[in-house]
């Protein structure tokens, strides 16, 4: 039933990627009334690494989406690090929480799936709609529903605006979410933020095709090494089983103010890493398909508070990507599940208190889970953003093999939360000692 009659859904999820796609999915499920909002068209391509951990390999289970590799999805078995001339191959830990694998996919087609898997499960699309703020009750402030504007194929308004009402509003859309600004829920300068380009290059015939290792580089030079300039940031390159590879770097600041202070221009910085990558390689201009592309990752939680006045934030929109990696998929899984979740009880209750009390345990749930561990990225941001750390790191680290087996549980953030080996115990340890995020 829902909260009054004029209301055009149970819940309004604002934006489309994993992170709404998942709250809608969730919330459907659960019987509910669920209105996903879109400003695009799908299949649409979004910015983004195309790797998915076990952990977020584990959400996608939880779903119930079909990852058969006939359907197009690629597994791939750990973690390849290079730095310089070395390299270690690194399997995914064998755990009960997660599985033993990771897996690939263009958000292109990822992004797809999953709006079609919510809208398979009872969720309602409506594309080509921009929502350009929020509805309010006027007298108690809370959030009632939202405003939109209908879209042409050109992204330009297309008849009259529309509004839609919900008790509950769900914003999922992205870094900048305008939704949650135009509510003066802004973004915090104490958390890192991070930058990205990809692209995408033929693999056919290449050394780089159908690679079972998801790969990491963390020195990038300009040049021969030893000869030239080590690049400030780090790259990745990973094998989506359709013939191409997503290759892309990224960098991270402590602060906006300091990302913003440092300047790079990481175009200049992927062409040239791609100028002096093996030739068998094939990352050649003819092999690039589409041009390089970026775009910021909110970390850390850089948006609060994730519950208000009828309003959560999940995904992006609260900066849910780890600070340790750069991942947002798994997390952006995570918040709808949890979100649908306390939204399906706050409808159980019989009060307008006892629902608000039941929709905060969304916040509460999200940084009992991950605001030790993000805790622990911070400072691992401030540690890494001195050069002479992080060479330390790569030349006295990473050969030792007990410390890469710690450092990729830890920074894919797939470890036993109870139990486990001592790695798991360790670190579950240090995100339970550490202040929440």
């Amino acid at each position: 039933m829902r909260a009054s009659h004029r209301d055009d859904a149970d819940v309004i999820v604002v934006g489309a990627g994993p992170a709404g796609a998942s709250t809608a999915h969730w919330c459907a499920s659960a019987g509910l009334d669920v209105l996903l909002l879109d400003k695009a068209a799908f299949p649409r391509d979004k910015v983004c690494g195309d790797g998915l951990t076990p952990r977020a390999v584990a959400e996608l289970a939880r779903m119930g989406v079909d990852t058969r590799a006939d359907d197009g999805w690629i597994r791939n078995e750990g973690l390849r690090v290079v730095a310089g001339s070395r390299s270690w191959e690194l399997a995914w830990p064998e755990l009960t929480t997660y599985p033993g694998y990771g897996m690939a996919r263009s958000r292109m087609s990822l992004d797809h799936r999953l709006v079609q898997h919510a809208q398979a499960s009872g969720a309602k699309l409506v594309d080509r709609t921009r929502v350009a703020g929020a509805l309010t009750d006027d007298r108690t402030g809370r959030v009632v529903g939202v405003t939109a504007q209908p879209l042409d194929g050109r992204g330009r308004a297309d008849g009259p605006a529309a509004t839609y009402r919900a008790p509950v509003v769900v914003a999922a859309d992205g870094v900048s979410s305008r939704f949650a600004t135009t509510l003066g829920i802004t973004r915090r300068d104490d958390r890192p933020m991070g930058t990205a380009v990809r692209t995408y290059f033929r693999t056919e015939g290449t050394s780089r095709h159908e690679d079972a290792f998801m790969e990491s580089h963390l020195e990038l030079w300009d040049g021969a090494p030893g000869e030239s300039n080590l690049l400030p940031g780090y790259g990745w390159i990973f094998a989506l089983g359709d013939g191409t590879a997503n290759v892309g770097l990224g960098s991270v600041s402590s602060t906006p103010a300091r990302q913003s202070a440092v300047g790079h221009d990481y175009r200049a910085l992927m062409d040239a890493w791609m100028r002096n990558t093996p030739t068998e390689w094939g990352f050649t201009e003819e092999n690039q398909v589409g041009p390089v592309r970026g775009a910021a990752l909110p970390m850390g939680f850089n948006r609060s508070p994730m519950y208000s006045d009828g309003t959560l934030l999940v995904g992006d929109s609260a900066g849910m990507v780890s600070p340790f990696n750069g991942e947002g998929i798994a997390y952006a899984l995570q918040a709808g599940r949890v979100a649908a979740e306390a939204i399906a009880q706050a409808r159980t209750k019989v009060s307008d208190d006892a629902r608000e009390r039941t929709l905060a345990t969304y916040s509460d749930r999200m940084r009992d889970d991950l605001g030790g561990y993000y805790t622990l990225g911070r400072w691992f941001v401030r540690l890494i953003e001195h050069p002479a750390v992080m060479r330390a790191c790569v030349r006295y680290g990473l050969p030792r093999r007990v410390v890469m087996q710690f450092v990729l549980k830890l920074l894919s953030d797939c470890y036993e939360p109870r139990g486990g080996d001592w790695v798991d115990r360790v670190i579950a340890g240090l995100t339970r000692v550490v202040p929440r995020a």
